[in-house]
């Protein structure tokens, strides 16, 4: 079932038909409804919005079977020898998660309350979790609304040219989380410099102590926005 089905269904059975009650619901217009009910893509937001409101997994035969709703294939960003997974589940956090870790400074449990459901990559080596890419900074490799998986590391583990998802401290209290390059800085072993793929955003040098948390990015799934 694609999610085009599973928007007009939501619609017969719970809603009788009635776009306008639907659309109340989700906070959008009966016009967005009409569409998602024929073969518009709903953005991402929407689909998040509804499968949280009627429970729906975001499962591996959702994935596999909504050719429409996938614009591109998986994309791996292998470079290291572990071994690969034929299957694993893997929980997808929302983006307020921090990295779907508690910052490394205080423990390295899951985010547990953040997980918004479990998603399959067949043939992957192992993953911690993913979460939603947000920012243009590493355009066209990743958009923003992309879903990157990522494996934990320790912040002594970084292979540095590689790609990271990485939530740094603001402050004492509040964090940010970045998708960037990660390369030595000129600074000292005490900075790391932080690179985009987008040639816009220019490189950016943070002391290690003010990283959170670290992961290194697996594979990136793209999705119609």
């Amino acid at each position: 079932m694609d999610i085009n089905e599973i928007i007009n269904n939501i619609a017969e059975t719970k809603y009788k038909g009635n776009n306008s009650m639907f659309a109340n619901d989700m906070d959008t217009s009966e016009a967005n409804i009409r569409n998602y009910r024929n073969s518009r893509t709903p953005k991402l937001d929407f689909i998040i919005k509804l499968f949280k409101k009627f429970e729906i997994s975001f499962d591996n035969t959702f994935l596999n079977e909504a050719v429409n709703y996938v614009t591109e294939p998986i994309i791996s960003y292998r470079r290291t020898s572990d071994r690969n997974y034929e299957s694993q589940r893997i929980p997808l956090f929302d983006v307020e998660a921090t990295l779907g870790l508690v910052p490394m400074s205080n423990n390295d449990s899951l985010d547990s309350e953040r997980i918004l459901d479990y998603i399959s990559i067949p043939n992957l080596p192992k993953c911690d979790g993913a979460t939603y890419a947000g920012g243009d900074s590493m355009y066209p490799l990743i958009k923003s609304g992309d879903i990157v998986a990522f494996k934990k590391i320790d912040i002594d583990s970084i292979f540095y040219g590689e790609m990271y998802i990485l939530s740094i401290y603001m402050d004492s209290d509040t964090t940010y989380k970045t998708v960037k390059f990660v390369q030595r800085s000129d600074l000292g072993s005490d900075y790391i410099k932080l690179v985009s793929h987008n040639q816009h955003h220019e490189p950016k040098d943070i002391l290690i102590s003010k990283i959170a948390a670290i992961g290194l990015i697996r594979a990136s799934i793209r999705l119609h926005n």
